[in-house]
């Protein structure tokens, strides 16, 4: 979608006038991608599918305080890994573990998921994502399974890109010697 497009479906989302024909196209537009982007993070189908529906409405209720200080994408990618990060920490805390042991538990799980579609090797990719500290994991998934920016990433987290592509380098690493051990 190119920045006019983009104007226009927001201008129309902020004004009363068909508000729900162009949330509509906005969820369109944006579904797969960030179910893909919050399914990295929490592993889960089912899940990512909860945290989908509760980012859309969260988006619905706020779409008139968007001030477009970011572009429109990255402020909703930023909602959906804070829901995410959120869903997290409370499934963490709720089973009284570790986000790292909530992490390998989401691991262990996804060889039995039937949404699952990768292959022993796919699988091992993920068992070396989960090992990596959270803000290493998410800048690995939306650089590498997303493709997106470093400009675009900086502006999703809120952090420079000097950090985030020292992040990606780590955890790059980090997964490098991890698939060469095993």
């Amino acid at each position: 979608m190119n920045i006019q497009e983009e104007e226009r479906l927001l201008i129309s989302l902020q004004t009363d006038k068909d508000i729900n024909a162009a949330f509509s196209q906005l969820v369109k537009l944006y579904q797969q991608r960030l179910y893909w982007h919050i399914r990295n993070m929490v592993k889960n189908h089912d899940d990512a599918d909860d945290i989908l529906q509760n980012v859309f409405i969260k988006v619905y209720n706020n779409i008139k305080k968007f001030k477009g200080d970011s572009k429109l994408y990255s402020w909703l990618y930023r909602i959906a890994t804070n829901e995410s990060i959120t869903f997290l920490n409370q499934k963490s805390k709720k089973y009284n573990i570790s986000n790292e042991e909530l992490s390998q538990q989401l691991i262990q799980n996804l060889e039995a998921d039937v949404y699952f579609e990768g292959d022993e090797m796919q699988l091992k990719l993920q068992k070396a994502i989960a090992l990596l500290p959270q803000k290493q994991q998410q800048v690995f998934n939306m650089k590498y399974f997303q493709e997106l920016k470093y400009r675009e990433i900086s502006e999703i987290l809120e952090t420079s890109e000097g950090a985030l592509k020292a992040s990606y380098h780590l955890a790059s690493k980090k997964i490098e010697e991890f698939l060469k051990e095993g």
